[in-house]
């Protein structure tokens, strides 16, 4: 395997769970910052534990999401080992931030149970903190409550999905002799138009 790009994937990951792993550390255990201001109207610190998914969705139980985040996420890693040979490196850093953030979550699903005292293995709820407070006429414009995790996941997505012809992986046709090149074409003509030398002699 490629070991510049399995760096390009593994290390953004590692720097994405690390930095998501310190920030909850701090909001859990800085009273003073669970419910603080840093900019009036705009944006503030409130933590909060979910036990669904992105977007406070709770239609299954804990454990459930739990399980069906862990196998997306080895889904994930098993398809970018297979396709890595195809990725570009700027691919497999966002892919990696992605599994980063995918990581940092499922790790407080697996660990915050123990650490509250409040359920096992996959019982854990995930903290978030960062609140987008911005209301227009009383309406909040981003209601979700979220932390880094989330954040590198969904710029990371969103590069892909901007800049996706560039960054996505792209299959490298295998080519014979360049020199060869002038009976290539000639073959090709004799396959759009397999009769065109017999018409010729007509």
């Amino acid at each position: 395997m490629d070991k510049k790009k399995l760096l390009a994937l593994a290390i953004p990951a590692v720097v994405v769970v690390v930095l998501d792993q310190i920030t909850k550390y701090i909001i859990r255990t800085t009273p003073e910052l669970q419910n603080k201001i840093l900019i009036d109207g705009w944006l503030q610190f409130y933590y909060t534990k979910n036990p669904g998914m992105a977007m406070g969705i709770d239609w299954l139980p804990t454990p459930v999401i739990s399980a069906i985040a862990i196998i997306a996420t080895i889904g994930i890693f098993v398809y970018l080992l297979r396709s890595l040979s195809e990725a570009g490196i700027g691919y497999l850093i966002f892919m990696g931030i992605i599994l980063g953030g995918a990581l940092g979550n499922i790790s407080d699903r697996i660990f915050m149970g123990y650490v509250y005292g409040n359920g096992g293995v996959l019982e854990g709820h995930v903290v978030d903190f960062i609140y987008f407070s911005l209301q227009i006429k009383g309406w909040t414009v981003f209601p979700y409550i979220f932390n880094v995790a989330d954040i590198g996941i969904s710029v990371s997505i969103i590069s892909l999905l901007v800049f996706g012809k560039k960054l996505l992986p792209q299959k490298e046709e295998k080519t014979e002799n360049p020199a060869s090149g002038t009976e290539k074409e000639t073959h090709l003509e004799e396959i759009v138009s397999p009769n065109s030398s017999e018409l010729a002699k007509d």
